[in-house]
């Protein structure tokens, strides 16, 4: 059985290669098996809103919103609480299956055992 993955992906469309590859990875781990944990921190709060991720686009990549189905197949997607915050973004915005949580959720994820982090 795969180890633990938590992931934060901190950019958007801004970035959108890092951004991608932070989501397709994820989505890759997760259907491996891995219990995977998505963080969408700073321009990427914003794919947490229904919408959001269907808006973006790059070639020859799979779309955000199918990356992001695989992911809560069987883990969970996160809006860091400060990012959303300061987008003004609520719980009530974002799209089924994904919540708003902070720092301390974050690091109790990240110093689990046999948890592997990734930031992209």
């Amino acid at each position: 059985m795969a180890r633990p993955l938590v992931l934060k992906v901190t950019c958007g469309a801004e970035d959108a290669e890092r951004c991608n590859q932070g989501f397709t990875v994820a989505a890759a781990a997760a259907a491996s098996g891995a219990d995977v944990s998505l963080w969408l921190t700073g321009e990427a709060a914003w794919f947490g809103v229904p919408g959001r991720a269907e808006e973006f686009a790059l070639d020859l990549a799979t779309p955000l919103e199918a990356l992001m189905a695989a992911v809560l197949t069987s883990g969970t997607i996160t809006v860091c609480s400060q990012c959303a915050a300061r987008r003004g973004i609520v719980a009530d915005d974002l799209r089924e299956g994904v919540r708003i949580a902070g720092a301390a959720v974050f690091a109790e994820q990240v110093l689990g055992e046999g948890v592997q982090a990734l930031v992209y």
